[in-house]
């Protein structure tokens, strides 16, 4: 059987998790957090981050009871049942391949909006080519690149950040700390969750990084403090920019809400700014692109491994690379999309997968502590029925705030991906292909 090379350390895979959450993503969306939240911004985040710190408790809890790749897909079926473990699987796989057509998109907009001349479909193009020879010659590459990339990218966001207090110390009537950005033109609980829902876009790379557990030394102990930590250092350079960027334009009146960022930059440090922070956001976008594809063909590898996808498409490693080199090109395909869909369609339903694998793996821990009669003391109630019910009531809550479109396409692709397990089990009459993950074998 195909197997992958341990190579990852801790601080390589919490670099990947970073790296795929893109913080500097916070500026790419803060317009349209704004609008939504009507200005309060850091409040989206304080909760998004609340309720991806107990689903995150979920992952590590399953990523230690279970050091397999595959992430939700393995969990959820080890601990509950088969079939609805594949629908885990099915979900991450919405969320998995359509995310790196966004992130290629969100950084194509931008070039095409500094560089109108050049077509937009060019950016796109060269983002997927790029990436994907870089994700074949290996992770080796990949990580050195981001290296490099998250470094550039986390000068312009602490930049961002200095140029916005320096704005607010500026101006006499504005204070250095306040609870308006956190209020915005009025606390509305159902609008900071409905921006909550849109936040937690963001947040993805805490779960992605499961799906190195193969390629990683000790996963049964990195993998779980991988996890966390990504959770935590996301969700609080998430909250702190956001803080600070709605310190110094509160208002939620841009000329483009997809541009808000860049209009901010503008104000806060004017032309040369600009294009300083139009490079990090290119940077920051290309990073997270990277990391999306190598997470995606190594869950699809996972599923074609074992036949419940295709495997002569999936399930192999290139002999030369050592990559999977199948799946990294159906992601590569599928991001063509970008060529013909906008930002909103694109992204509308990446979340709705997300939210639903967020929440199975919140119950996979809930299901196997209740099949662990000897496990009940007070704090195995609290890690292992209490944290995870919170977190499975929150990834519902933000479920239901997505708009009504992105649910109408979830379910969709909840529908296409029953019929496609009916197909597959004979009418649910066997189990699905079970995979095998033996990293010895």
């Amino acid at each position: 059987m195909a197997r992958l090379q341990r190579s990852l350390s801790l601080g390589a895979v919490v670099l990947f998790g970073i790296a795929y959450m893109t913080p500097i993503i916070v500026l790419g969306t803060f317009g349209i957090l704004a609008e939504i939240s009507r200005g309060a911004v850091p409040a989206t985040y304080v909760a998004a981050s609340l309720a991806m710190l107990f689903t995150a408790l979920s992952y590590a809890r399953m990523a230690a009871l279970f050091p397999v790749a595959g992430s939700a897909y393995s969990y959820v079926r080890r601990s509950i049942n088969d079939h609805l473990g594949f629908i885990a699987g099915w979900s991450v796989l919405l969320d998995y391949l359509f995310l790196p057509m966004a992130i290629w998109l969100i950084g194509a907009a931008y070039l095409h909006s500094a560089f109108p001349e050049v077509p937009q479909a060019l950016w796109v193009l060269t983002f997927i080519l790029v990436t994907s020879v870089i994700n074949v010659i290996g992770l080796r590459l990949a990580k050195g690149i981001n290296g490099v990339l998250m470094l550039v990218q986390f000068l312009v966001l602490l930049a961002f950040v200095a140029l916005c207090v320096h704005y607010v110390l500026g101006d006499a009537s504005k204070p250095l700390w306040s609870l308006e950005p956190f209020i915005g033109e009025g606390m509305n609980l159902s609008l900071i969750m409905a921006g909550a829902a849109v936040a937690c876009y963001s947040f993805l790379g805490f779960d992605a990084v499961s799906t190195l557990t193969e390629e990683t030394h000790e996963p049964q102990r990195t993998i779980p403090r991988a996890i966390l930590l990504i959770t935590l250092i996301g969700g609080l350079i998430f909250v702190v920019t956001a803080y600070f960027v709605q310190l110094a334009h509160p208002s939620t009146v841009f000329e483009s809400s997809d541009a808000a960022a860049y209009e901010i930059a503008r104000n806060i440090g004017g032309d040369v700014f600009v294009s300083f922070f139009l490079i990090g956001l290119i940077v920051g976008q290309f990073t997270s692109g990277l990391s999306a594809q190598a997470s995606a063909s190594r869950l699809m590898f996972a599923m074609g491994r074992d036949g419940v996808l295709p495997r002569a498409l999936l399930g192999t490693l290139s002999p030369r690379f050592g990559t999977p080199v199948g799946a990294i090109v159906v992601c590569a395909v599928v991001a063509l999309l970008a060529l013909k869909l906008d930002v909103t369609t694109s992204t509308s339903f990446i979340n709705f997968g997300a939210f639903l694998a967020f929440s199975l793996v919140n119950l996979a821990v809930i299901v196997h502590f209740t099949r662990q009669p000897q496990a009940r003391g007070a704090l195995q109630v609290l890690r292992y029925l209490l944290c995870p019910l919170i977190g499975l009531l929150a990834t519902l809550w933000l479920m239901v705030s997505l708009d009504r479109l992105a649910i109408m396409l979830g379910c969709a692709w909840l529908v296409i991906g029953g019929l496609y397990l009916a197909w597959l089990t004979g009418g649910f009459r066997r189990r699905p292909p079970e995979l095998h993950f033996d990293p010895d074998a």
